[in-house]
């Protein structure tokens, strides 16, 4: 699949993160916002991010090449026009994005695969109705895209399987690792595990247990860190001789319980935690445990060597 040109319908933060996401790429990338104000302050943004990016070293190429291969349209339709990929960047409200999702499939070129960077809402409910709902999907990425480089990828019952292989692949050419999300459960995963935290800290603070500043210390001091290395399930795995089944034979009635405090009775069946253990074991085998826990401390020692010779980065 070739895809030469981008637009980027909004013109707001996610938008400006996914402009510079396709033209680092290489791709020509048309912008539109039916805000005028919003459209006229974008190019002066996008460039003071541009450079600060290139400052900082993480910018291939240059600020100025990167800015030439993106231009602003006052013209909805003439920024999909020609474009092999459109994502749509508006305010996370459901008739908004149907309409303006519906505005994009009405000049979008038939072969186009219309994306939505909609944060919850599932991709079914933003195009009833649409003519060609096989072509529609939701990309959420984490903000902002182009320094964290993931994105669920939100199929509906209706979007085609070419689609979503034409999406992953692009994705993945453009420098972006997108994760597949079935079934469309509302937040998808990005953000219900976001959610999730959130949640039982807000109880914590709540209960009296710890005041907001101390928990935020918590995480970024601690949780933070080390999922920024690995994931929770391949943490559970090097926490414990034995991995994730020898995780869950220790701690899995304690959660359960923690669970129990909130209303929430979900278990660890002995089913899920086999499923678990052998998909992380495929990277984090069992019998190479203390090979792969010095993996992740190294991993760890070259980051806190980082942060500490920089003040900036212990806010």
């Amino acid at each position: 699949m070739k895809i030469e040109k981008a637009a980027v319908i909004g013109a707001g933060a996610i938008g400006l993160g996914w402009a510079i996401v396709f033209a680092r790429a290489g791709l020509s990338v048309s912008i539109f916002d039916s805000d005028p104000e919003q459209l006229k302050s974008f190019r002066s943004k996008i460039q003071n991010r541009l450079e600060l990016l290139s400052e900082i070293g993480i910018l291939t190429p240059s600020a100025n090449e990167v800015l030439r291969r993106i231009s602003e349209s006052d013209s909805l339709s003439v920024a999909c026009s020609g474009a092999g990929y459109i994502q749509e960047c508006g305010p996370e409200r459901i008739e908004i994005k149907a309409s303006i999702l519906s505005a994009i499939e009405k000049s979008a070129d038939s072969n186009c695969i219309i994306a939505s960077s909609s944060s919850a809402i599932r991709p079914s409910l933003m195009t009833e109705g649409f003519k060609s709902p096989d072509r529609f999907l939701v990309v959420h990425p984490a903000n902002p895209p182009y320094l964290l480089p993931i994105a669920e990828v939100v199929p509906s019952l209706q979007t085609s399987t070419n689609a979503v292989e034409k999406t992953l692949e692009f994705l993945q050419k453009v420098g972006m690792q997108p994760v597949l999300i079935k079934g469309e459960p509302e937040g998808f995963v990005f953000n219900r595990l976001q959610g999730a935290l959130l949640r039982e800290a807000y109880c914590l603070v709540r209960d009296g247990v710890i005041a907001a500043d101390q928990l935020d210390l918590l995480v970024t001091q601690g949780l933070g860190r080390r999922w920024s290395i690995i994931g929770p399930f391949a943490t559970s795995a090097l926490n414990v001789k034995g991995g994730n089944r020898s995780h869950a034979a220790r701690m899995a009635d304690s959660y359960h319980r923690m669970g129990l405090e909130r209303g929430q009775d979900d278990p660890w069946s002995d089913e899920i935690v086999d499923e678990v253990s052998k998909s992380i074991e495929e990277k984090w085998k069992v019998d190479d445990w203390e090979e792969n826990v010095m993996r992740r401390d190294l991993a760890l020692m070259k980051l806190v060597k980082y942060i500490n010779q920089d003040p900036d980065l212990r806010l």
